[in-house]
Order: C-alpha cells, then structure tokens, then sequence
C-alpha cells in the first residue's frame, strides 16, 4: 500500500507554526510521508487565526488551492478560526473535516480512516466547547527553519475588548519548568542553534494542572533555561508589559543565552484607549519598561504592537499615540488597522472609526517604524558581531539575524544555512536590511 501524503498550511502566528510542526510529527509517526503543499498530498491539514483580518476569505482561498492540487484530496481544518466557526467552516466546499481547540492534537485518531462525509453534505465537525480546552499540549517546530519556536504556554485570562483568543484557546495553562526544560535538552541534541519561547501570554507561564495551580512563573522559567547546555540563542517572543518585569530584564542583561530582544505589546499610547482596550497597564509603565531595557542593555531590540483606529480613538488620540511612539526608544512597530470581532466587547463601543481612517493611520505608524528600523541599524554599523543564517532563500539571497535581530542579507552559500559566522556589520541597504563583511572583505551583500 503506497504511503498517504500529508501536506500543511499554517495562518498567523510563531504559537500555530509550532503546532503545525506538532502535529506534522504525529503524522510522520503514523507512517504519513510529509509534503510540500504543492505536492498533491492526500491530506491537507490547514491552521487557522482569528486574529487576523478576513479569516473566512483567507481559509476559503487555501482550500480552493489544495484542491487545485488534488481534487480528491481530504481537506482538515484546525485552529483558532476552527474554535470559534465550526460549522460555518464546515459549509466551505471542499472542507472534509473541523477540528477545535480540544481536539487538534488527537486529529490522527480523530479521523483515523479520513473518510469523506457523503456528497453534498457539510464537513465532519469536532469541536468541544471551550472549555473542555484545558489540557497543555507542548510543541514545537522543528526542520521548518533554522529557529525553532517552542510552546511553553497556551490560553489567556486576559479579556481585552478587542480580542477573541481566549474563546479560541480558553484559559491560560502551561507545562512545568522541568518538562520545558527537557524538551530543550532533546532539541539541543537534535543541533537546534536558537529557541523562540512562545505563547499566548507568555509571561504568565506557570497554572499548571486541571486546578490551575500557579507553582511556578516566568521567571523561574528563564533562570533555568539559561543553564542548558548546548542551546547558543534562546528569544522571549512576544510578552505583555505588566508580566515583563524588572527582574526578567535584569537577568536577561546578564545571561549567557537570552538575546537583548523584546517584543512588548502596547496597542495605543493613549491612556484613555488602553482603558477602553481593557489593557492592564498603562503608557507610563510602558515607558518604564523601555526606559529599563535600555539602561541595562543599550543595545537591546525592541519591538512593538499597535492597533489603530480602535472605537473611540480621535485624531488627537492617535496623535498622541504617535508622539509616544516617536519619542520612545523602540526599533520597530507591528502596526494593525481595529478589526471588528463578533463576541466582544469592542464593536459595541461608540465612535466608530472609519475605514479610511484606519488605514490612513496605519501607514503613518508603518512609515515611522520604518524609520525607527533604519535609525536602530544605523546605530550598530561598524561594529562586529555573530550572525545565526536562517535556510530561507529568495532570489539567490538568504538572510540571517544578530543577537540583538537585526535582520543580515547575504549572497546564498549552503554552507551558511544554519551557522553562526562572525561579521562586521557595513551598511544599511535601501531595503532597511543590514550588509556585511567578512575579514574585510565585502560579500554579504545585497
């Protein structure tokens, strides 16, 4: 019997590429054989977001393409877009199988056969109530790239007014240090260079258990990570201001493993929005918090998330945010037009900005993070420092990141990908990408 091809697709963040991998090791485990989407797998497993824009256009355009590919394919949806919409996903032509946030990782046993729901009729749907969503699930992707993203966390307690992912994940639940801990060891021998520690809130990493228990924190977490051997790199991706605290970032100054890199949300740096966001802070301890990063680590990466546009935001709200922004010291910005998002609070709210509105602030927030990117580069040219390759590679050029990630473009060599070489850092190029060179001689370049 030929061995069935399994072929995934993964929408939004490093938390579902991780899972993606996950469950792609199950099915390798299974017997499957892996494929690239275009390879006319038997089965294709399709990740879903909730978090961003035109998740329905997006899930129906890639089910269209995997049948292109094989018309008689199975076709699975899992994800957070897959919690929250199961059956209106199931009415997608070509959509076989819906899977929610209790069952994605028993999808092999799921399914088991794949067996076809019969002809005109919806997608087979699995999905549990959020609740039922408590259960920590590890993962991580592994060959997918030269970093790898690990899940130390899942769900959050949080409720800002915007935002749907504690109905598609549910509460905020984690492992425990030592299995972290382990599963880092394993990757270490597996030749994994650099970690990407991931979650839904990250820095609340410690309820543990079907009660929930919190025995350890985030903290804990970092400490003894920094003791593994064999891992060069380890990344905080994306942590709330509040739960990155003084001591986190103080250690982090003085690590072995831990990048001077942090990605800390703020959404607006208007108070009276963050109120409205239901955020649990304010710009003051914001700005501390950058203020901190800096004093200890001035060479530190910081990078920023945005909203624009949100219910009530005035043009002198989002002036204000801007000049927050411009006076602070951050590197970059992830900047997102308010989206509306049923079962929240935030639609209900007054002053609904317009479209046009939303985006026009969205450019204006993209042009200065662009020029905060290049004004931070700027900043470390001539000076020398270790660049990990990813074995990305797009027209003949392939690209790696420093410690402190600013983004490296060199000609494609082979022997590169996945290595750390030593650089002195030259120019920033017209496309906000840092060039190099090598014992003065200048070959990574664009």
């Amino acid at each position: 019997m030929e061995t069935r091809k399994v072929a995934f697709y993964t929408l939004g963040c490093k938390l579902n590429f991780s899972e993606t991998s996950a469950i792609g090791r199950q099915f390798e485990e299974r017997g499957f054989r892996k494929v690239a989407f275009e390879d006319a797998a038997d089965i294709y497993v399709i990740n879903t977001c909730s978090v961003t824009d035109h998740a329905d256009r997006k899930c129906r355009k890639v089910v269209k393409e995997a049948l292109k590919h094989n018309p008689e394919a199975f076709v699975t949806i899992v994800g957070c877009y897959a919690q929250l919409k199961p059956q209106e996903i199931a009415e997608i032509p070509g959509v076989h199988a819906v899977l929610g946030a209790a069952e994605k990782f028993q999808l092999v046993d799921i399914l088991a056969g794949f067996e076809k729901p019969a002809a005109g009729q919806p997608g087979h749907v699995h999905a549990s109530p959020i609740a039922a969503a408590t259960e920590f699930h590890a993962a991580h992707s592994y060959g997918d790239r030269t970093r790898t993203f690990l899940k130390v966390q899942d769900g959050c307690d949080y409720s800002c007014s915007f935002c749907t992912i504690p109905l598609a994940r549910g509460k905020s639940r984690s492992g425990s240090v030592q299995s972290v801990v382990e599963r880092v060891q394993q990757l270490a021998a597996t030749g994994v260079k650099e970690i990407v520690l991931t979650g839904v809130n990250l820095g609340d990493f410690g309820l543990q258990g079907p009660d929930r228990q919190r025995l350890e924190d985030f903290y804990d977490l970092v400490q003894a990570l920094d003791e593994v051997d064999g891992i060069e790199r380890f990344r905080i991706s994306s942590c709330e201001p509040n739960l990155l605290t003084d001591e986190i970032i103080r250690f982090v100054a003085r690590s072995k493993r831990f990048m001077p890199h942090f990605h800390i949300p703020l959404q607006s740096g208007s108070n009276k929005i963050l109120g409205l966001m239901r955020r649990r802070y304010r710009r003051e301890l914001y700005q501390e918090r950058v203020a901190l990063i800096k004093e200890v680590m001035p060479h530190a990466c910081i990078g920023v998330d945005v909203i624009v546009g949100f219910p009530g935001e005035t043009e002198a709200d989002f002036l204000e945010t801007y000049q927050f922004l411009n006076d602070l010291d951050v590197s970059y910005l992830h900047v997102f037009p308010y989206s509306e998002r049923e079962n929240t609070l935030a639609p209900t709210l007054p002053g609904r900005v317009q479209d046009r509105h939303r985006h026009e602030r969205t450019t204006q927030l993209r042009g200065l993070s662009e020029k905060k990117k290049r004004y931070f580069y700027g900043q470390h040219v001539g000076q020398e420092t270790a660049v990990l390759f990813e074995d990305d590679v797009t027209n003949g050029q392939m690209e790696g990141f420093t410690p402190n990630y600013i983004r490296v473009v060199a000609k494609y060599d082979p022997l590169l990908v996945g290595e750390m070489k030593r650089l002195r850092l030259t120019a920033v190029n017209p496309q906000n990408l840092m060039e190099a060179e090598e014992l003065g001689v200048e070959v990574f370049q664009h």
